[in-house]
C-alpha cells in the first residue's frame, strides 16, 4: 500500500512544480506580438506589440521605426498612454510631426544643410526654415523597415533594419541602420539599440523622437524635469547651434534639481524667447556608458520617465510649435506645451562647429569600417513618495508582491 502512496506523492509534486513554472514563467515573461498596421505603395507595414506582466505595453510600427504607443501603470496601477500618437496608421503617413519616429540620417539641425566632408561640401534639403531638420523632407521616419522578433535574455523586442542608398536626401553613402526596441520581463521600461554602417564617409546621429505627457493629456507644464547636466548648448535666432557650451548655472535650464517646466519657461532670458521655451541641447559629458540622463515626474498621477543613454547629448523639447493642427488620440488635437521630447544624440550642427571637436565631441562624421553605435533607455515608474505594489486588479492572472518599478528599490 505504501508505494502507490508515494506514487501519488510524487505525482502531486510534479503537479504543483509545473503549477509553479507556469505562473512563474506568466509572471515574469515579456512577449512580442505582431500584426498588420497599414499598407504603403502596397505594401503591408507590420505593427508589433511588446508586453511584460508589469502592466508595461508598447507598440512600433515599420514606419519610421516608430514607437507608437507606451501605455504603463500610475500610483493606483491604473494604466494610461503617456505617448503623442495618432489613431491610425493613416495619421502617420499624411502628418505625422515625429511622434515617435527614428529620426536621420542626421537628428537635429544641420545649419543651411550644408556640411563638408574631407574637403568636400554636400548640401542637403533646408526643410526648416531655411535649415536641414531631423535628415530632410523624407528622412528615415517616412521610409518602411524590415523587421523580426528577437529576444534577448528575459527581454523581447523587435529589429528594424533599413537601407539608406547614396543619394537618398542628398546624403552620401549607403547607410544600413538597425533599430531594436526591447521589453524585459523585470523592468517597466523600453531599451533602444541603434546601430549603422557606410559604404562611403556620411553623417550619421539617429535618435526618436517619441513626445511624452505622463498625464495622459494637458499641458505638460506640472511635470517635473531633472537633468542632470552643468552645460548646454546655446542657439542663434535660426536655432543653430552656435558653438558654445554654456554653464546652466543661473540660469532657467539648470535642471540639476527638480523644477516644473513651467515655472521658469516664461522668463525673459533670450534662449527662452528664440526657442519658444525650451529647445536645447545638453552637454551629458564624454563617458560612453549608460548612466541617468533625466528624470520626467507628473504630480497627479506619480508616474515616472527616466531616461537614460550612452550618448553626449540630451535635447530637451517643450512641446513649443504643438500648434493644435495634429489630430489626436485624444478627442481634440494636440496643443502648445502638451507633450515633451527627451533625445539623446549629438549635439546640434555637430559637423560645422570646431568648437565642438576641439572637446572631443563627435563630428557625427561615420566612415566605412566605423560602426555607429547608440543606446538609450525609457524607464517608468511611480515617484518614491508613491511607492506601490502592483495589484491583482491589472487582471493579468497573477498577485504581484513585488514593486513593478526600479524607481521603487
Amino acid at each position: 500500500m505504501e508505494f502507490p502512496i508515494v506514487l501519488a506523492v510524487l505525482a502531486l509534486l510534479v503537479l504543483l512544480t509545473g503549477l509553479v513554472v507556469a505562473l512563474g514563467g506568466r509572471r515574469g515573461s515579456a512577449r512580442v506580438q505582431t500584426r498588420r498596421h497599414g499598407e504603403l505603395e502596397g505594401r503591408p507595414v507590420a505593427l508589433h506589440t511588446l508586453s511584460n506582466a508589469l502592466g508595461l505595453t508598447a507598440q512600433v510600427s515599420e514606419f519610421g521605426a516608430t514607437l507608437v504607443s507606451v501605455r504603463v501603470p500610475d500610483r493606483q496601477g491604473v494604466i494610461a498612454e503617456v505617448t503623442l500618437g495618432h489613431d491610425d496608421f493613416r495619421g502617420y503617413v499624411e502628418q505625422n510631426p515625429y511622434l515617435g519616429s527614428t529620426i536621420g540620417r542626421y537628428a537635429n539641425r544641420i545649419a543651411d544643410g550644408r556640411f563638408t566632408i574631407d574637403g568636400r561640401t554636400f548640401q542637403v534639403a533646408r526643410n526648416n526654415h531655411g535649415q536641414h531638420l531631423h535628415g530632410g523632407v523624407a528622412g528615415l521616419d517616412r521610409r518602411v523597415w524590415s523587421s523580426q522578433p528577437v529576444r534577448e535574455g528575459n527581454a523581447a523586442g523587435v529589429r528594424l533594419t533599413y537601407v539608406s542608398p547614396a543619394g537618398e536626401e542628398d546624403y552620401p553613402g549607403t547607410l544600413t541602420v538597425h533599430v531594436t526596441y526591447l521589453v524585459p520581463a523585470d523592468r517597466n521600461e523600453v531599451r533602444l539599440r541603434f546601430e549603422a554602417t557606410t559604404d562611403a564617409p556620411t553623417l550619421c546621429n539617429l535618435t526618436n523622437h517619441a513626445f511624452f505627457n505622463l498625464a495622459g493629456g494637458g499641458e505638460i507644464l506640472d511635470h517635473r524635469l531633472e537633468l542632470f547636466a552643468d552645460r548646454f548648448i546655446p542657439v542663434s535666432e535660426s536655432l543653430i547651434a552656435t558653438g558654445e557650451r554654456a554653464p546652466v548655472e543661473g540660469t532657467p535650464f539648470d535642471f540639476r534639481r527638480p523644477h516644473t517646466v513651467g515655472e521658469r519657461i516664461g522668463a525673459a532670458h533670450p534662449q527662452l524667447v528664440r526657442a519658444r521655451g525650451y529647445d536645447h541641447a545638453y552637454d551629458l559629458g564624454l563617458g560612453r556608458t549608460t548612466r541617468l540622463a533625466a528624470r520626467m515626474t507628473e504630480p497627479g498621477s506619480g508616474r515616472t520617465l527616466e531616461v537614460l543613454t550612452d550618448a553626449p547629448g540630451l535635447q530637451f523639447y517643450s512641446g513649443n510649435f504643438l500648434d493644435g493642427t495634429i489630430k489626436a488620440r485624444w478627442h481634440k488635437p494636440y496643443g502648445f506645451r502638451q507633450g515633451f521630447c527627451l533625445e539623446p544624440g549629438l549635439f546640434p550642427d555637430s559637423p560645422n562647429q570646431p568648437a565642438f571637436h576641439r572637446a572631443g565631441y563627435p563630428s557625427g562624421v561615420l566612415r566605412p569600417g566605423e560602426k555607429y553605435a547608440m543606446e538609450m533607455v525609457y524607464r517608468f515608474g511611480v515617484a518614491q513618495e508613491n511607492r506601490l505594489r502592483l495589484n491583482t486588479h491589472l487582471n493579468r492572472g497573477w498577485d504581484s508582491k513585488e514593486c513593478f518599478s526600479s524607481v521603487c528599490r
